[in-house]
């Protein structure tokens, strides 16, 4: 019966999703100011992310001061494999969610120091985010990142824009991993990239291999060129093209 009383319904999650994206911007502001860009790189478990992690910074060693944040709902499994590859990481332990946010990847920066009480120089150039694996959460959560690395692996199928669009739609490059594996796999590499590009017009797509080392050298000047950009003073944020 209607008693003539206001009913409201309240969206619980695009409320949460929008106070997250106010942290995350401040927290890009942040980082900017000092100079440092992070980049938030995700992928489902196994796509090759901590592989890819450690030939960019063989690539970009010479040239930037990096370091590695590491999410996993548990485990220091591939913290401890960039550390004994001479890699500076530190692990955050999520402990059953399923990507990071900005206050996680802040307490990360902390003990980089990069936390908000930090003064003086800052002590990197780059900050590679090895976001929680999957293909959902990640893309919908604003840890803080000026740009999204997706990675989807060779092996994982061509299909995946069809069945997981927010991930590729939010991202500014698209890495097709595991590359080497192209024509062992009944992957499509063309109708992949059309797929990607319904979704996010303008995005690059580069199949790359991590352990053959194609495509490493694109991607690094891609991450060199977005540093660039954020020094001068343009970071519009993950997935805003322009």
């Amino acid at each position: 019966m209607n008693d003539g009383t206001e009913r409201r319904i309240i969206d619980v999650r695009a409320s949460i999703l929008a106070e997250g994206a106010r942290e995350g911007e401040a927290l890009r502001r942040r980082l900017a100011a000092r100079g440092v860009l992070a980049v938030d790189v995700m992928g489902s478990p196994g796509s090759g992310k901590t592989t890819l992690i450690e030939a960019l910074a063989a690539a970009l060693g010479a040239r930037l001061r990096l370091a590695v944040i590491e999410a996993d709902l548990e485990s220091r499994v591939d913290t401890d494999r960039l550390e004994a590859s001479g890699i500076r990481a530190v692990q955050l332990r999520t402990g059953g969610f399923c990507h990071l946010d900005a206050a996680m990847l802040e307490s990360g920066l902390e003990a980089l120091g990069l936390g908000a009480d930090s003064r003086g120089a800052a002590p990197l150039d780059l900050v590679l985010v090895e976001n929680v694996g999957n293909l959902i959460c990640t893309a919908q959560a604003d840890c803080g990142a000026h740009a999204n690395l997706a990675l989807l692996s060779v092996p994982e199928g061509d299909d995946k824009p069809l069945k997981y669009p927010v991930m590729f739609a939010a991202a500014d490059f698209v890495a097709v991993s595991k590359a080497d594996w192209l024509g062992r796999e009944p992957f499509d590499l063309e109708a992949f990239r059309a797929r990607v590009r319904v979704l996010n017009p303008a995005v690059p797509v580069h199949a790359v291999s991590a352990r053959a080392g194609t495509g490493i050298a694109e991607l690094a000047a891609w991450i060199e060129e977005r540093r660039g950009r954020m020094r001068r003073g343009d970071w519009k944020g993950p997935g805003r093209k322009g």
